[in-house]
């Protein structure tokens, strides 16, 4: 009981400390799409996911945010499996500064960090091919901290510390910790600049999302993202670039490069035809990645209902140079609530 008190006292002051006076606000929101494709000539109905996001602002300091997915299992056409996606706490410790513990959405580029699994936010029906090629960590569980809006140029910064990759949400799996910087500031209102930098040392054995063998030997990664993001009243721009930097011991050093380019113009203020390009290039001998070197183009067009009311439509042709060549139409529904 002794030993339980002072970290009570420390937590009670850390929370309590310059917080007025505040009534709890929680808000609770969701979200759903539907989808209907046609790929190779086959046409098929389906969901997406339905996301619960929860926000709570506890004090004038301390809020909360949730997220939880739930999504059909592959498995099973009937069964749905649930995803935590987030679990933040925040707290602002001082003006624009605050720090965060939870599960976060890794601050490793624009995308990854600004949309949440509410998609219709985003500004395409699909995410792009780099999410699934599991370049990227989606997912850091950790320690951040994170200020923004500094100065005339609304200066932000992301550093975190967390659990690597092949962890679970309550444990890691070996005593590496993963590292993530983040820097972007915006030189005018709705443009914004960004760059990051990702490191983890992958254990031998681990099972990385989206792998389901183990890796048969340690992996070194860095992470290099450049991002440019304007979204304004008439144009949207949305441009990123990652290098990725895997070192085994057998292989030595393998380099593979994803980017893409998405390009929208605002018509009659609700309508927004849109063009996405996208490459993926692994460097021969990459042995981490499930590699296939694929060249994407994407046609669309997005009508906004409403702010929580979208309808899109459009066409993709990926190049590959494993699987070939797939041509898809899909038209999208989504929702918010």
């Amino acid at each position: 009981m002794h030993k339980i008190l002072p970290g009570f006292i420390l937590f009670f002051f850390l929370s309590t400390a310059g917080c007025k006076l505040f009534a709890q606000n929680t808000q609770i929101r969701g979200f759903i799409d539907g989808i209907t494709t046609v790929k190779n000539g086959q046409v098929s109905f389906g969901f997406e996911e339905q996301d619960l996001f929860i926000t709570s602002q506890i004090t004038d300091r301390i809020s909360f945010l949730g997220e939880s997915v739930f999504k059909f299992s592959p498995s099973s056409p009937t069964d749905f499996d649930v995803s935590v996606e987030r679990v933040v706490f925040k707290y602002n410790y001082s003006g624009n500064n605050s720090i965060l513990f939870g599960k976060h959405h890794t601050p490793i580029d624009y995308w990854n960090d600004s949309y949440h699994h509410g998609r219709v936010f985003y500004p395409t029906i699909y995410r792009p091919l780099l999410f699934d090629a599991n370049i990227i960590p989606l997912h850091t569980t950790g320690f951040r901290l994170q200020g923004e809006n500094f100065g005339n140029l609304k200066f932000g910064y992301d550093f975190m510390v967390g659990n690597g990759l092949g962890s679970t949400d309550v444990q890691d799996n070996d005593k590496t910790k993963s590292l993530t910087a983040a820097l972007h500031f915006e030189p005018f209102e709705d443009f914004r600049i960004g760059a990051s930098y990702y490191h983890d040392i992958i254990a031998k054995g681990a099972i990385p999302h989206g792998f389901t063998q183990p890796i048969t030997q340690q992996v070194d990664q860095n992470l290099m993202t450049g991002s440019i993001a304007y979204f304004g009243k008439h144009f949207e721009l949305l441009a990123e670039s990652t290098l990725a930097y895997n070192h085994s011991d057998s292989i030595g050093r393998k380099q593979t490069s994803a980017s893409y380019v998405y390009t929208g113009v605002r018509i009659a203020n609700k309508l927004v035809p849109y063009v996405k390009v996208e490459k993926i290039i692994y460097q021969p001998g990459e042995m981490y990645y499930h590699k296939d070197n694929v060249t994407s183009l994407i046609g669309g067009i997005r009508y906004e209902i409403s702010y929580l009311a979208v309808i899109k439509l459009e066409y993709e042709h990926d190049n590959k140079e494993i699987e070939g060549r797939v041509n898809m139409v899909t038209a999208q529904f989504a929702i918010g609530f």
